[in-house]
């Protein structure tokens, strides 16, 4: 049930660190330091340019929040469903009391949505635990990319995957989401629940 992704494949495992012991992340640096590295490079100026937009002014969405990325929704995608969502500003012990239902074996998508401000961020990263009754039954990880700070909100939809379906597999699941980056830092970890139907008028 979690997402899968062909940018990155994690291994089922009793252990919690996915990650490659053998990939050391740059060393981060500021936005002025990188704007002023490798000024003679042209495909590598034109390249911040893009990751940054019009202007290189670090931009400030919260200034009462530290963090360099805040996310702010969940949304799950059905085609021809409305989007349901889950408010991320919330507080966690709210948030871990929403439930969305789908409907056994239809296919859907996760969508984060989320701010950038002051830095770029770099190897950002949805991951993902699913439990029932306790046990845990599957977990995602997809590398979401690299972003500079602006005003507009980003978006990120993560591949397709299908829900569970049979009648053993109705029920209701806890997940337990983190929103990371290469250097560690922890954005956001919340948790919340989808519920698996026969159908969705059940």
């Amino acid at each position: 049930m979690a997402e899968k992704n062909d940018e990155v494949q994690v291994p089922e495992a009793e252990d919690d660190d996915n990650d490659n012991p053998d990939y050391k992340p740059p060393a981060p640096k500021s936005l002025d330091e990188i704007l002023q590295a490798d000024q003679e490079d042209e495909s590598l100026r034109k390249y911040k340019e893009a990751l940054l937009g019009s202007g290189a002014a670090k931009v400030v969405i919260d200034p009462n929040n530290p963090l360099n990325v805040l996310v702010k929704k969940l949304a799950i995608l059905v085609d021809g469903r409305p989007d349901m969502e889950i408010d991320l500003t919330l507080p966690k012990d709210q948030i871990k009391h929403s439930k969305i239902v789908l409907k056994e074996g239809v296919s859907y998508r996760v969508k984060i949505f989320f701010h950038v401000q002051r830095e770029i961020v770099a190897g950002l990263k949805y991951e993902q635990k699913v439990y029932r009754k306790g046990i845990r039954v599957d977990k995602g990880s997809h590398m979401v990319g690299s972003y500079g700070p602006q005003a507009e909100i980003y978006a990120y939809t993560a591949p397709a995957d299908d829900a569970p379906s049979g009648m053993m597999a109705r029920g209701d699941y806890k997940v337990e989401s983190r929103f990371t980056d290469d250097d560690k830092h922890i954005y956001l970890e919340w948790e919340w629940h989808l519920t698996i139907k026969k159908d969705w008028s059940d």
